[in-house]
């Protein structure tokens, strides 16, 4: 099947959605009403791609130039109908519920939509082609500073080869969707330079910043994204700030979050309301990602978790990664 041209994908995702329910950034509440009540984002069904599985209105996937990534509907019922819309690339079907997107090979974002016919419910995978890592010469592309990743794998672990590619982040394209409620620039690294800039990132990063997410505020503590101090790191910006060589952040895999509501000072909030600003705040979180581990269904999100007290540089905080491995530190 050819690729559905610009004009078909926008017809089809557009009459779903306005019958549908509010894009992933509002709440399910009337428009102009207001609520604090958190809303996970979660559609009727789910969507199964490369080795993950999200149910969430919008995520992120990230393919190389001309990669075919495999779709499937996950969805309890026989009688329910889907159909998928690409704004790029060509789309195949592949069995029940089962489709394949060739995706273009030019970089760039090239939303894809599974929706549900009847009733109404959508997933958008905001699918970008990102810049192959073969790219790179010698320590930059296009003028940005990657720096030079370990020539051997840290105990010959498969997540600490170099990653397979580079996210190309513009000022058109950095306020995107990669989650229902994180955006592109949250995951930045911090070093200076100009456009573009390019970032590494895993989708499952994504997906267990939203379980986390999720948790916090159903414990009480309200939360409409997390705030993230560090996300990725180019190696040589990890470097410069004289961190571990091989830290999950080099490699997208990590991020250093926490609470930024009451006020919004890019400082941790008081949630345990000890008027102080300090490591017992960060326990909040901490406590909140612990209790998750055991649980058979966050298996696929076990990795790393750690505290940091506050220092001059910075307030407390927590690192989160997916490293496929139990790891802990901290206070």
């Amino acid at each position: 099947m050819k690729s559905i041209c610009a004009w078909s994908f926008a017809l089809i995702v557009g009459t779903l959605l306005t019958t549908s329910q509010h894009p992933p950034s509002m709440s399910r509440q009337a428009v102009g009403s207001e609520s604090t009540e958190f809303s996970p984002e979660r559609a009727s069904f789910s969507v199964r791609f490369k080795d993950e599985l999200s149910p969430y209105h919008v995520l992120a996937a990230f393919v190389l130039p001309g990669e075919t990534l495999n779709l499937a509907v996950v969805a309890e019922g026989t009688d329910r109908r889907f159909v998928v819309a690409a704004a790029a690339g060509e789309i195949a079907p592949a069995g029940d519920r089962r489709w394949r997107w060739t995706a273009p090979t030019a970089t760039g974002l090239y939303p894809l939509t599974l929706a549900q016919v009847e009733p109404p419910d959508s997933i958008t995978l905001n699918a970008f082609v990102i810049v192959p890592y073969s790219d790179l010469e010698g320590e930059t592309l296009n003028g940005y500073r990657i720096g030079n990743y370990p020539a051997r794998p840290l105990r010959g672990l498969s997540i600490y080869r170099p990653p397979r590619g580079f996210i190309e982040v513009t000022p058109e394209n950095q306020a995107t969707l990669v989650a229902p409620h994180f955006r592109l620039e949250q995951f930045l690294c911090k070093q200076e330079g100009g456009w573009p800039k390019y970032v590494v990132l895993k989708e499952r990063l994504l997906l267990k910043l939203e379980v986390i997410l999720e948790a916090v505020n159903r414990k009480g503590y309200k939360a409409s994204t997390f705030a993230i101090l560090s996300g990725y790191r180019t190696p040589y910006y990890n470097r410069l700030i004289g961190n571990v060589r091989y830290s999950r952040h080099v490699w997208g895999g990590a991020a250093d979050i926490y609470i930024d509501e009451n006020p919004k000072d890019e400082m941790m909030d008081d949630l345990n309301a000890d008027d102080r600003i300090d490591y017992r705040d960060a326990d909040v979180i901490y406590d909140i990602i612990d209790e998750m581990y055991g649980q058979p269904w966050y298996a696929p999100f076990i990795g790393g978790l750690g505290r940091y007290k506050r220092t001059r540089g910075h307030g407390p905080f927590v690192h989160v990664d997916t490293r496929g491995f139990h790891a802990r530190w901290g206070t």
